[in-house]
């Protein structure tokens, strides 16, 4: 009986990237708010080794695969921005993250890829000013600034020489239109029982690369969201644009 149960309460995925009215509607069923206490632990152990030896930084070419998109979000601070402003001027990581995410292939691993990524510029003085981290939530219920803030704690201090930036929006209605122009699918698990949400969400790990120009450059998934590999792209970006490198 209890197996029988635990397969009658399976969730169901429901897709909301792109979902329009039916979205909102699914979402706004989502009425709690996360504490403190849920903010999952970043998990160190979890990382994904797959055994290859990037190439050299520089000696390759990263296509131009389209031009990032644009919206109105929130910083932690509440104020309204739009997100071209963190997508241009400086070599972007991007990614799609919810703060209460316990995946640890998913938000956690990118916290942790981006945290590794951020400590290694940071120690090449001419990397400053160069190079940025996007985190932007897709759960503008629950990711308010001030959560955000929360989840950010030291990463997100000002005038740091390598800024991480962590965004939401005011809404799911504004979140949309983003998350359909960089094609990022995400899921509400929904109690097949009782239809109602679960208050978990699911996604496959995106991480977009950006160039100084708006353009992303490339998309990573969890296998090649490596920290060797993101450190030569970052640097072939530079390089392509003017920074020489030994």
């Amino acid at each position: 009986m209890a197996l029988l149960f635990n397969k009658l309460l399976k969730p169901l995925r429901v897709p909301f990237g792109g979902g329009g009215f039916f979205a909102c509607l699914m979402l706004s069923l989502m009425g709690f708010t996360a504490t403190a206490a849920e903010l999952k632990p970043i998990d160190n152990q979890n990382v994904v080794e797959i055994g290859y030896v990037p190439p050299v930084a520089g000696s390759y070419e990263l296509q131009r695969i389209m031009t990032a998109a644009d919206g109105d979000v929130l910083d932690i601070e509440g104020r309204r921005q739009r997100l071209q402003r963190y997508t241009g001027g400086k070599v972007t990581l991007l990614s799609f993250i919810y703060s209460s995410c316990a995946d640890p292939s998913g938000c956690p691993y990118a916290y942790m890829v981006f945290h590794s990524l951020k400590a290694r510029l940071e120690r090449d003085a001419g990397l400053h000013d160069k190079v940025r981290l996007v985190s932007l939530s897709f759960d503008p219920k629950r990711d308010t600034p001030q959560m955000l803030k929360l989840y950010a704690g030291d990463n997100a201090l000002p005038n740091q020489p390598v800024e991480w930036d962590f965004l939401t929006t005011a809404s799911l209605r504004e979140l949309l239109p983003i998350l359909d122009d960089f094609g990022q699918d995400v899921y509400l698990e929904l109690d097949p029982v009782t239809g109602q949400p679960l208050g978990s969400l699911s996604h496959v790990l995106k991480v977009f690369l950006i160039d100084r120009d708006h353009l992303v450059r490339e998309v990573y998934t969890t296998v090649y969201l490596q920290a060797d590999i993101v450190y030569n792209d970052i640097l072939t970006l530079l390089m392509e644009q003017g920074l020489p490198r030994p």
